[in-house]
């Protein structure tokens, strides 16, 4: 028997291909060979996560190809958490708030079994479901013609308006429509009917959903290279309980998609979703003030027109046919903002519970009012004396904040206008996840406020205090971002610099 020679390893194939810096693979080669070599890597920059990852075997290694794998993107990771959290968010109402009941009546008809004052103590209400009553969307409205600002009825002697802005109150119709067909069409074809206001919820609760993953996608896309900071968007506490409570989403979405219009330097675009988010609420407005602020410091001033024009354009577009035909009814979206008085869960309800000081609605308008004056006017000078220049989100989370913190309501539905703004401008998760977990959890004394004596479970103290705390702890949030604006160049995230403890090694 012949007894094979060894062979010289620099003279063997593979030997010749490692000295080339060229290997064979164990598998054939993807078409597509990029690599997502500037992706932030959370389990590697991220203490919080790097030790979560623990448990499946620790933060990614250095030699793994990052961006190869095109089934499992970020965005459809994103998106599947974001469906699991609407998921629990859509049972935490439905569950408690629509259950059905025989009516009292000792007809054969049902209805919503909302006895003993279960929409509270459950910690199902919404606002989406108490409107479809209230401003008069029910399919017997419809069928006699009722229409957002043409439609009026009388409290306490005085007229009453839908009182929401254009493009919520067009949605709103929508979904009332949609569910007076879906009722129409299940009844023709003999399939089991549910309440209509049921239908409207679902409805609407389905098109918000829409609307939160466009807010997601446009959020990520925004920050591109760190897509998994979106993560703690799509798992905010705050998102689980207020998903559903009323229609914020849709300023949500519309600033969204605006700060990523402006990441791709369309300013007319930026304009364009400013004046619609503007025509859902107030706070999109807030974009021109930080976007002008980025423009004279870049010296962009056609960029700042273009999207202030573009706002005025777009939000003239949506109300100028409503103001025109219905005048009375635009006005008092307005006039009852402005009549209302300031709402349990601002500062001044706080001073007032304090103090014994009850202030007219006038006061509080105009204390607002100069309040927010000086928050902007405080925003700029920071944003343009800062030694570098700030982020959109970054102004924009100020100036939101400010906003509600010396604001005349502050629902809790309205921290979501916070959520995707704190998680572009603060790297901190479990300081957000601690703000945003709290700020759900004071849903729960919140509801407490409008049961009856002798079934409240917490004292009215109890909310004010949680109120009170939640204040500081924005204020916390604002006094970091602000502290990380004024932090010299050389200093600022030094320890986030380096590319071999967060971004994708790059190809050998």
């Amino acid at each position: 028997m012949t007894t094979p020679q060894p062979t010289e390893p620099d003279s063997t194939p593979d030997a010749s291909n490692r000295a080339d810096g060229v290997f064979d693979s164990p598998a054939p080669l993807s078409d597509d060979l990029r690599l997502a070599t500037d992706r932030v890597l959370p389990s590697r920059s991220e203490p919080l996560v790097a030790e979560l990852s623990t448990s499946i075997g620790g933060p990614v290694g250095l030699h793994a190809a990052i961006g190869r794998n095109r089934t499992w993107t970020p965005l459809r990771v994103l998106f599947l958490l974001a469906l699991i959290v609407l998921s629990f968010s859509w049972f935490g109402k439905a569950g408690g708030c629509l259950q059905q009941a025989p009516a009292t009546d000792g007809t054969s008809t049902m209805r919503l079994d909302w006895d003993h004052q279960r929409q509270f103590y459950g910690l199902c209400y919404s606002g989406v479901i108490t409107g479809y009553t209230e401003d008069h969307l029910t399919a017997a409205d419809l069928r006699d013609g009722a229409a957002p600002y043409r439609t009026y009825w009388t409290t306490d002697g005085v007229k009453q308006y839908i009182g929401v802005p254009v493009v919520t109150a067009a949605f709103m119709y929508v979904s009332a429509q949609a569910a007076r067909g879906w009722g129409a069409f299940t009844e023709a074809v003999g399939l089991p009917r549910s309440l209509d206001v049921v239908n409207y919820f679902n409805i609407a609760a389905l098109l918000m959903a829409i609307a939160w993953l466009i807010a997601v996608w446009a959020t990520m896309r925004t920050r591109r290279r760190d897509p998994w900071l979106v993560t703690l968007m799509v798992i905010s506490p705050v998102v689980l309980v207020h998903a559903f409570t009323s229609f914020e989403v849709l300023p949500v979405m519309f600033t969204a998609l605006a700060m990523f219009a402006w990441s791709k330097e369309r300013p007319w675009l930026t304009g364009v979703f400013v004046g619609l988010g503007a025509a859902t609420t107030f706070y999109p407005l807030l974009l021109i003030p930080a976007i002008v602020i980025i423009c004279v410091r870049e010296r962009r001033l056609a960029d700042a027109a273009g999207v202030a024009i573009g706002s005025a354009l777009a939000w003239g577009f949506a109300n100028a046919a409503v103001a025109a035909i219905y005048p009375s009814g635009w006005r008092a979206t307005f006039t009852q903002w402005r009549d209302r008085p300031a709402g349990p869960d601002t500062v001044y309800r706080l001073i007032s519970q304090v103090t014994g000081w009850d202030p007219q609605p006038a006061v509080v308008n105009a204390l607002m009012f100069a309040l927010m004056i000086a928050v902007v006017s405080g925003v700029m000078y920071l944003g343009l004396r800062s030694p570098r220049e700030p982020r959109l989100p970054v102004l924009m989370f100020l100036l939101v904040a400010g906003l509600l913190l010396v604001g005349k309501e502050w629902r809790p539905e309205m921290s979501l206008w916070l959520v995707p703004l704190a998680v572009l401008a603060i790297p901190q998760p479990r300081v957000l996840l601690a703000w945003m977990t709290f700020d759900a959890l004071l849903w729960i004394p919140r509801m407490a406020l409008f049961l009856a004596p002798d079934r409240k479970w917490v004292p009215v103290e109890l909310f004010y205090v949680g109120t009170a705390i939640r204040w500081i702890m924005v204020v916390a949030l604002v006094v970091y971002v602000v502290w990380d604006v004024l932090r010299p160049v050389a200093a600022h995230h030094a320890d986030r610099d380096a590319p071999h403890l967060h971004a994708s090694p790059a190809p050998t």
